[in-house]
């Protein structure tokens, strides 16, 4: 089964947890947990104990990072 293109498809590659945006844009995961107010809304979120980002969020709260 497909996901249609009005779903949200977790494979995105714009879809991160906390731990891999750390590691792409070099900041500690302290750093992003202090800026999670700073983050436009619905692009962090977190699932039990797991953050989730969007690289737009990244981008807009550490700069963009073309990779």
């Amino acid at each position: 089964m497909n996901v249609k293109d009005s779903e949200l498809n977790l494979d995105d590659e714009r879809i991160l947890s906390a731990a891999e945006a750390c590691d792409k844009w070099g900041i500690e995961n302290s750093t992003l947990r202090k800026a999670i107010d700073r983050f436009p809304k619905g692009t962090i979120r977190k699932f039990g104990k797991q953050w989730v980002v969007t690289k737009y969020g990244m981008d807009k709260v550490f700069g963009n990072k073309n990779d």
